[in-house]
């Protein structure tokens, strides 16, 4: 199956590989040949995007967030969920809507500090998740869970930032 945006014409694509080794990611590549982004990691070797270590910046606090939000049509059938995420917005400093591979390759390098996403696949993201946690963000499910081969929903972010956005949308799984 081909992404939906290399189909569309739409630059924001990239490929992906990831390696999981009896249940966690280890490794992950995620190259944009295309947008001029090739990032990589390893657990316990850091992140890296072009050839330079990258590292999340953090905010501290919700008010001073840059945020980034992607898919969230299932996160909307939800009305509470759907107005907690109203108010998430409303508190941060910025919000955009990056999506697909940049928002977390902009994460990992300190260029956003809070990412979004609750329609996804494992094979969306698991690559994305060892390069941001290699550069010390957190990257759990939407409530907090560990990512799984089922996984479908995404909150990353820097570690400060992680669970203050968690209790303010209170999604459970």
């Amino acid at each position: 199956m081909a992404p939906k945006a290399f189909v569309r014409e739409y630059p924001l694509f990239s490929t992906q590989i990831a390696l999981m080794v009896r249940g966690e990611l280890v490794l992950g590549v995620s190259s944009a040949g295309q947008f001029g982004h090739r990032a990589f990691a390893r657990r316990g070797g850091g992140a890296w995007l072009n050839r330079e270590r990258i590292r999340v910046v953090e905010r501290g606090q919700i008010k001073d967030a840059q945020l980034s939000i992607g898919n969230v049509k299932t996160l909307t059938r939800d009305p509470a969920a759907w107005q907690r995420l109203g108010q998430l917005i409303q508190q941060a400093n910025r919000t955009r809507g990056y999506g697909d591979f940049l928002h977390y390759h902009w994460l990992a390098a300190g260029k956003v500090d809070v990412v979004i996403e609750s329609d996804v696949n494992i094979l969306d993201i698991a690559a994305l998740a060892v390069i941001v946690r290699e550069a010390g963000g957190v990257f759990t499910e939407l409530d907090g869970g560990p990512l799984t081969l089922d996984t479908r929903s995404v909150l990353a972010a820097t570690p400060g930032l992680h669970g203050q956005v968690m209790a303010r949308l209170n999604v459970r799984g």
